[in-house]
């Protein structure tokens, strides 16, 4: 029976991994596999059995299948001995950032605010251990520019005050992004210098391989000698053979069975580090269930490509209270025994709450999840322990004085405990006779801040239009020019044309309730209807500002930008090269644009007006053919982007993730996310101007 993708469940391959408590053997096994286990290398998540009667069993095959898959792999754990990678093992948040997010950067002061960025991380999620610092991509591809120059060509990115450095300081990891499919740019050196000089340059501490599950092992070499204990993290499932030199992995779109399963990679080896992560989910209770009872990490990627996907704060609420015990506690996850679906009352199971156990040296810690929607309170354990017990998840709402600190020496019952719907909690015991962990009164003082939240609401944003901050005002000129086409006042309806890019258009995901986005859900072709009126008739200009016309605003204006870089990158001496004077004028940004229209009296068409006049068929178009920039300016608040026009002459090609190209039809709209620093400069991106027809001539 053939398969048929259903983006609203997911596809076979992310399914939990039945594993056979049988002893047989099974497919997949290879001869001196005395378990028959060798089928289970291929899981994401093994699938724990609904039966609590099959989970000591179940805990026996999975160590059973550790070590005979260490044997037959040869693993010796080699990658996670070097002293400057030890950080990954505990790295439990890691945001995925575009550079020029506006938690990140600031488009009135042109400036990285990581100060901002960190204050937000710390109030939200209780803090970051590492963050993605996406740079390329959805731009890449507007012009020649490769995936190096989006680093490289960044001021204020590098040196000792910059953002890099800035961050560092502040306790985080950066991360740099690869793109392999990048082959259709300028060319420099091979992938692998040139990754190499990135990485040494920035200097980064882990590489994030975009599309990629692994790295070739000569690229592992190559970064290492680059940047001694690198750490590359892949976005899916990585081979088991290959946890041996990847100590990070995504657990991008894995699947977990009812009765949360173990997270195989993780599993293999404790110091691998995987972060959970479902890009489009608005609810992440899933993920973060999974990572607090597997002891590992999660994605928090609220922007996606340009798209809000912001956590609740429910969910805010539930990877602050994870992330600041495993913080606390790293040394018992990653050194303690760790017993999956440890043995929990019979009340607490049948409600739907699973715990695991990491104990070590009379020190254990539960952590505990809820499948259920309701808080359910309760004892948890299944006979009350000697000791000390602290209910760490409690601390927050705890009336007594103690915080919640419970003693329960000589008791009879065991402690009881609240878990949220939806939710986590967590378990302290201290044996009788143990050293209690220097890092437990610390604790108890931090998740007195941290309380539940049942706020699953989704925090939505809209994007609105940015106006100017230029006024169109007197000029050289206020007449629109004689061949300018007229688009006459009075409503309108327009078809709009575009391809399904992960930026969508102008508001929300278009994923968020499926499972995975996948292809052809990606690239088709789409349209979408705009409507409005137009007050006054518009003169848009027929044909582009040349290299002459604004060189002729500059002598005149002395005009300068905040931001100089890339200004005219494309002049020589502070003039257009010779012989291409005629050309549309390039290299200059939308406040450069509206700067040479509010000179000439005028402004910049809308992306309407555009549409427009250019259906009139009065538009013409320069030599080369290049992208107009539109009044479109539109924010979220965490994202800037400007819709296109009239497509380019350039077209980057070998892949599908690269921005449109070649010349299109007036119909045809592109949204760019705007980057920040001159970056939006770009050799095939020019303008023209409009006119309001009334105002000039009144």
């Amino acid at each position: 029976m053939s398969y048929t993708f259903d983006p609203l469940v997911p596809r076979p391959i992310d399914l939990p991994t039945v594993v056979p408590l049988d002893g047989a053997t099974g497919a997949g096994a290879v001869p001196g596999s005395p378990h028959g286990l060798a089928a289970l290398d291929e899981a994401k998540i093994f699938a724990a059995p609904d039966d609590p009667a099959e989970w000591a069993a179940w805990r026996e095959r999975l160590e059973a299948w550790r070590t005979d898959a260490r044997e037959r792999h040869g693993f010796t754990g080699a990658v996670y001995e070097r002293p400057r990678a030890a950080w990954a093992a505990s790295c439990f948040t890691i945001a995925q950032v575009w550079l020029w997010d506006e938690l990140l950067y600031s488009f009135e002061e042109n400036r990285f605010t990581p100060e901002r960025f960190l204050a937000d991380a710390r109030e939200r999620f209780a803090g970051l251990d590492a963050v993605v610092l996406w740079h390329a991509y959805p731009v890449i591809g507007i012009d020649d520019r490769n995936q190096w120059d989006f680093y490289r060509d960044v001021p204020g990115l590098t040196g000792p005050d910059g953002l890099v450095a800035t961050l560092h300081a502040a306790g985080l990891h950066v991360f740099v992004d690869y793109n392999p499919w990048d082959t259709g740019t300028r060319r420099g050196e091979d992938d692998l210098t040139e990754l190499a000089a990135v990485v040494a340059d920035l200097p980064a501490d882990g590489v994030f391989l975009d599309t990629l599950k692994k790295a070739e092992p000569e690229l592992v070499e190559r970064l290492e000698a680059a940047r001694p204990g690198i750490v590359l993290e892949g976005e899916s499932k990585l081979a088991v053979e290959r946890i041996e030199d990847h100590s990070s992995s995504w657990a991008q779109f894995f699947a977990d069975s009812s009765v949360p399963g173990v997270l195989r990679a993780h599993w293999y080896e404790r110091r691998h580090m995987q972060h959970h992560v479902r890009r489009w989910n608005r609810d992440h209770t899933d993920e973060l269930q999974s990572a607090w009872i597997n002891g590992v990490g999660v994605m928090v990627w609220e922007v996606v490509f340009g798209v809000w996907v912001g956590w609740s704060e429910r969910d805010a609420a539930t990877l602050r209270r994870m992330v600041t015990v495993q913080r606390a506690a790293k040394d018992l996850l990653l050194d303690g025994e760790w017993t999956p679906l440890a043995d929990l009352g019979p009340e607490a199971r049948e409600a739907g709450v699973h715990a695991s156990l990491f104990s070590h040296d009379g020190v254990s810690l539960w952590t505990l999840v809820n499948r259920g929607e309701q808080d359910w309170t309760g004892p948890v354990l299944t006979a009350a322990p000697t000791g000390r017990v602290v209910d760490l998840t409690g601390l927050a709402t705890a009336a007594d004085p103690t915080g919640g600190l419970v003693s329960v020496d000589g008791a009879t019952t065991p402690p009881v405990v609240t878990v949220p719907g939806r939710g986590i909690a967590a378990l302290l015991h201290v044996a009788p006779g143990a050293v209690e962990p220097d890092w437990l009164p610390g604790l108890v003082e931090d998740m007195r801040e941290h309380a539940a939240s049942p706020d699953a609401r989704f925090p939505h944003r809209l994007a609105r239009r940015v106006a100017p901050a230029a006024e169109p005002g007197a000029g050289a000129t206020r007449a629109p020019d004689a061949s300018a086409v007229v688009v006459p006042a009075g409503s309108y309806v327009l078809t709009v044309r575009y391809r399904a890019r992960e930026t969508g258009m102008y508001q929300g995901a278009p994923y968020v309730e499926e499972w995975k986005p996948l292809s052809p859900r990606l690239h088709d072709p789409r349209t979408l209807q705009r409507d409005g009126e137009l007050a006054a008739p518009v003169a848009v200009a027929a044909t582009e500002v040349t290299n002459a016309e604004f060189a002729a605003f500059v002598d005149a204006t002395g005009y300068r930008p905040a931001t100089p870089h890339r200004f005219l990158a494309h002049w020589v001496d502070g003039r257009p090269p010779a012989g291409r004077e005629d050309e549309p004028v390039t290299f200059v940004d939308l406040d450069d644009a509206r700067a040479y229209s509010a000179w000439r009296g005028g402004r910049l068409p809308s992306e309407d007006e555009w549409q427009l006049a250019g259906e009139t068929g009065g538009l013409l178009r320069g030599t080369p053919v290049v992208w107009n920039w539109t009044e479109s300016e539109h924010s979220d608040g965490r994202t800037r982007y400007a819709m296109l026009k009239g497509g380019s002459d350039h077209e980057s090609t070998g892949s599908e993730w690269y921005f449109d190209g070649g010349v299109q039809r007036p119909e045809f709209s592109a949204k760019l996310l705007l980057p920040g620093l001159g970056l939006a400069r770009s050799s095939s991106i020019g303008f023209r101007c409009a006119w309001t027809t009334d105002e000039v001539t009144a």
